[in-house]
């Protein structure tokens, strides 16, 4: 019975690393896009600010729906635990590039609440 459970636990973890990834992806691809569009048109550090947050959406939310897929039951729990986890990797490499928590409390929590409500979404729709 454990080397069953162990199992999952592998397959659980595989599952995970890959929604990350892909949430991940997605976010360097739709930021990529976005420095493109700040560099041509310009864009006011609001609008900059906006799509960041939309980009954190819809990385989390991408790797919620392929956690979800995945995963197969429970998908809203698991869109929930990969946007926590790509929370906190943000807030790792954030801390390791900066060596500081540069936005205010509120600024995380927001963010935080968005990873999580993103994933979670994703989990959902999968």
């Amino acid at each position: 019975m454990r080397e069953n459970h162990g199992k999952k636990g592998i397959i659980y973890a595989e599952n995970l690393v890959k929604a990350l990834l892909c949430a991940y992806l997605v976010t360097g691809m739709f930021l990529l896009i976005l420095a493109l569009l700040l560099y041509k048109a310009g864009l006011s550090e609001e609008n900059v600010n906006l799509g960041i947050i939309l980009i954190y959406v819809i990385g989390t939310f991408s790797g919620g729906f392929v956690m979800g897929k995945l995963e197969g039951q429970k998908k809203f729990l698991w869109g929930l635990g990969t946007g926590v986890l790509y929370f906190v990797l943000l807030l790792l490499i954030s801390f390791g590039m900066y060596r500081e928590v540069s936005s205010g409390t509120g600024d995380l929590f927001l963010t935080f609440v968005l990873c999580i409500g993103g994933g979670m979404l994703g989990g959902m729709v999968s």
